[in-house]
Parts: C-alpha cells; structure tokens; sequence
C-alpha cells in the first residue's frame, strides 16, 4: 500500500469506505475520513485490491 497517497479512496480490510486525508510514515498509518467522521487506521488494514479498484478511472473499471 505504498502507492497510497492522500486523497485516494480506501477500503479497509474490515468494509470500511472513505477518503485518505492523512498519512504518516513514521508509524505507517493513515487517517481515513467516512461518513461517521475521521478514524486512523494502520496502513496494512487497507484491502489492496479494493482500493485499487476504487481509483481506476471510470473507462478502465470492468
């Protein structure tokens, strides 16, 4: 999740959906902002997959 950069949509590996508003280095989390508000999150509960799927832009989402 190294690619990850502020702004990208995210999904966590528990179904959380939201934003990347922040991110930190040093100990590898990220803040995410949802619906219910921001919550952080360590770097590695990101689903992969997902949030790569998220931002494909919309001509190559299949």
């Amino acid at each position: 999740m190294a690619s990850i950069k502020k702004g990208d949509r995210v999904i966590t590996k528990s179904g959380i959906h939201g934003k990347v508003v922040e991110l930190n280095d040093k100990d590898h989390t990220c803040v995410i902002e949802t619906g219910a508000g921001k919550i952080k999150f360590e770097r590695a509960a990101l689903s992969a997959d997902a949030t790569l799927r998220l931002n494909k832009p919309p001509s190559e989402k299949k």
